[in-house]
Formats: structure tokens, sequence, C-alpha cells
């Protein structure tokens, strides 16, 4: 864990839980994609620039979750470096309370409030083309998170954020965390497409060849959404199919599940409704989904 590993003669990532981008800009000075999950993620990566003699210019953020953020704060403090966020992201970036309050869709319980859903402030800007270094490019991958972005290296190399699982994971929780399900499979339908000489996702193995990946995750998606047109066959409350989904999955609820899987299922419920699969009515003040 942590270690450095090497794509293109420019191009690194350091493998950890929420994989850390690295990009050599010149002989000593490099920018990060991401900066890991909390202050000992940060303290490593730092520890690994340190052997190496390169000094941190800049963190590009991909998105604001805090698994990708935890480090910004630590890093920032001791390098100085410049933090870049895209869109709303920088917004969450610089409050992270907000990750778990729209998460919970209210203020979030105290279970809520720790260093996996809420990672320290960091003094983020927007990301712009004008902040990136030279060839260095930002790629819109929208869907898994509000403006959730990835990066082209001029090594060829892509930085595909969380736009994908691997089958493990997708295997073992089932349902992945979305906040835009048709954004989401936009996004994957781009990346299928895309050309490069490395690929480099922040929760699956790097590889030169993503496309089978990609459609795994599509066909997880479009079977999410065929089990929860399945269970509203007859109506059903939110906290109802919530419930059923779990079972029906072997899965566990706590907090967090009830929080990431939750605010996901009602993404899918959304897009349904806009496609008209679903219909969504009141019955004596309770609101109730069914198929369409």
């Amino acid at each position: 864990m942590y270690e450095l590993i090497q794509v293109s003669p420019n191009d690194y990532y350091i493998q950890c839980p929420a994989k850390i981008g690295l990009v050599k800009l010149n002989d000593t000075e490099v920018c990060l994609i991401d900066s890991g999950s909390d202050k000992d993620a940060g303290r490593k990566a730092l520890k690994l620039l340190d052997a190496n003699g390169w000094h941190l210019q800049a963190i590009y953020n991909t998105h604001s979750h805090a698994d990708h953020i935890g480090g910004n704060r630590y890093l920032q403090e001791r390098t100085g470096c410049q933090i870049y966020a895209p869109g709303i992201e920088c917004a969450f970036t610089r409050h992270p309370v907000l990750e778990p309050a729209v998460l919970y869709g209210g203020y979030p319980a105290k279970e809520l409030r720790h260093k996996f859903l809420l990672a320290q402030q960091s003094d983020a800007e927007y990301l712009t083309p004008k902040v990136l270094p030279t060839g260095l490019t930002s790629i819109p991958l929208p869907g898994h998170s509000f403006d959730m972005t990835g990066f082209r290296t001029p090594d060829g190399t892509v930085y595909l954020a969380d736009c994908l699982s691997s089958r493990e994971t997708l295997d073992k929780y089932q349902i992945g965390f979305l906040y835009d399900v048709q954004a989401y499979l936009d996004t994957l339908e781009k990346v299928k497409s895309m050309e490069a000489a490395f690929f480099v996702p922040a929760h699956a193995p790097a590889t030169e060849d993503i496309r089978p990946l990609a459609q795994y995750n599509i066909d997880k998606v479009e079977e999410i959404a065929q089990r929860i047109l399945a269970l509203c066959s007859q109506p059903q409350s939110f906290e109802e199919l919530l419930q059923k989904l779990f079972v029906g999955f072997g899965l566990t609820m706590n907090f967090e599940q009830y929080a990431l899987v939750g605010s996901t299922v009602r993404s899918y419920l959304s897009w349904l409704l806009g496609k008209g699969e679903l219909e969504a009515f009141f019955d004596q003040n309770r609101l109730l989904w069914r198929r369409g």
C-alpha cells in the first residue's frame, strides 16, 4: 500500500484505497490528482515526493468525496501547494460538511460526521483550463458526483476518478454510489470510446483497455434498475424499497450505508420516474412508487 507505480515516462499513481495520480511537470516539480482519504494519506504521499526530490506544485481534485480530498489540507499546509476542484465540487471541498448533509438530506447525524464522509476543509480554487499545466487536459465525467472530472496527460494517461468500480466491488456491494444515473451512463459510454495509452481508475486496476469494465458497470446499473422496477410492481414507499434491496442483495444497514445507498436509490427513482418507467403518488400522506 502507498507504493509509487510508474505507467509512463512522466505519469505515476500511488497505490492506495483511492488511487492518487502523480504527474511530473519537470525534473523537480509534480502535481497530484487527488490526495487520498485523510491526513495520513497526505503524509505518506509527501514522504514519496520527498524521497524522489520532488516539489508539489498543485493538487487537482477530480471531485469532492472525502476519500479523494482528505489529504488536501495536510499537503497544502506542508508544501504551500495550490488546490483546484471543478465546478460545484470546489464548494464542497471548501465546505466539506455539504457532503454528508446532501447524502443524508438534512443536518447529518454524528454517525455521518467522520473522515469517511467529512474531510477537513481546504482552500480550493475553481478548476479552469488556465490553471492546468501545459498538456494536461480535463475530461468531464459527471454522474458519480456533480461535476466530477478526469485528466489526460501529455503521455496519454487518463485518470478516470470514480467513474468505474471494480468487478469485485460491484459483486460485493452491488449498488455503487451515483448522483445522476443518466449522466453516469453517458459518461461510461464516453469512456468506452476513449483511446489512451493507459487508464487509471481510482477504485479499479489500472489497464490499457477500459472497455470491458465500463460495460460491466453499465450492465450493473441496468440490473439495479430492473430490480427496482420489479419490486415496484406493487406500490412501495422509499423505506420499504430500500429495505427490500438490502435484503435481496445481502447488504447490512448502518448509518453510512443508509446515506450512501439511500441517496443512490433516490437517484434511480428520479431517473426511472423521468423515463416514465415509474409513477409516484401520495396515499395517506405517504409517497409511494409503482411501476408505470
